[in-house]
């Protein structure tokens, strides 16, 4: 016979376990909350592993001219995809858009430099060259407590004056070997189109978060693009963008592309970019 002590505790266990709820099955894993301490206070939850791209197929998109009026959007997105990029920021609106500048840099994602007002560097001075650039690296510091780590010229333009200042700044500069032509389809089927055909290992492909299109398709082509197994990261991540030096361009041997300047506007940039007085 069990003692009235046993029966008690028995009942004890039956009831919690009647009244403990129970999970629902979901494909998605359940979030973790961080642990408390001995001393009551929650342990920092783990920092995200870095994508290892000499073992894992990696793509960079990468935009210029911004922030552009639709970045707080594509940054929504690639939050969700849980994604990084890199952003080639302009002086002129990192300026007028400090919010978003900020909160690129808050989110983990790449700054680079793309001068302060998008001229043709080639028809500057040296000096006046130089002053586009350290305008641009002041600004993006006072707005968001970084330096951008790496310079893109505006229309992919570069002479040995560009690389002699990039070199004295101690910073490499990215051009890209895929386009989107987003700037001048703005149609989302095309430019979808485009940066899959474009899409390889490694590949550096050039877009704008200035255009609401390319904005509009962004769930559905990072979306297609992890499908395919891609890991959809920041330009310094890519197999071999470590080894760059100051004054040398990544990916290696895009200068000589005859067609890079097909992908980026060639025209006058008032014609395409959005004015600094369009605020946020």
């Amino acid at each position: 016979m069990k003692s009235p002590a046993r029966m008690v505790l028995a009942a004890s266990c039956a009831l919690a376990m009647i009244s403990v709820p129970t999970t629902a099955w979901s494909a998605d894993k359940p979030e973790t909350k961080p642990k408390a301490t001995a001393t009551g206070k929650a342990k920092p939850a783990p920092k995200p592993v870095p994508v290892d791209c000499a073992k894992v197929k990696c793509i960079a998109l990468t935009f210029d001219d911004g922030p552009g009026k639709y970045a707080d959007k594509l940054l929504d997105t690639f939050k969700k995809y849980k994604s990084k990029t890199t952003f080639f920021l302009e002086g002129q609106y990192v300026k007028s858009r400090p919010a978003f500048a900020k909160r690129m840099v808050v989110e983990g994602h790449e700054i680079g430099n793309h001068s302060y007002t998008h001229p043709h560097l080639r028809e500057l001075s040296e000096d006046r060259i130089r002053e586009e650039l350290t305008s641009t690296q002041d600004i993006v510091k006072k707005v968001t407590g970084k330096y951008p780590t790496t310079i893109r010229p505006p229309y992919g333009e570069l002479d040995e004056r560009v690389a002699a200042v990039a070199r004295q700044m101690g910073m490499p500069i990215i051009l890209w070997n895929g386009g989107s032509r987003d700037w001048a389809t703005r149609n989302e089927k095309a430019i979808y189109d485009e940066v899959l055909k474009n899409a390889k290992r490694d590949g550096v492909i050039l877009m704008h978060d200035w255009v609401e299109q390319t904005v509009k398709v962004m769930p559905k082509l990072l979306a297609a693009l992890q499908k395919q197994g891609y890991h959809v990261v920041s330009v310094s991540s890519l197999r071999g963008a470590k080894a760059t030096v100051a004054g040398d361009v990544y990916p290696v041997g895009s200068e000589k592309d005859k067609d890079l300047s097909s992908d980026s506007p060639t025209g006058d940039p008032d014609a395409y970019a959005q004015s600094p007085e369009d605020s946020f």
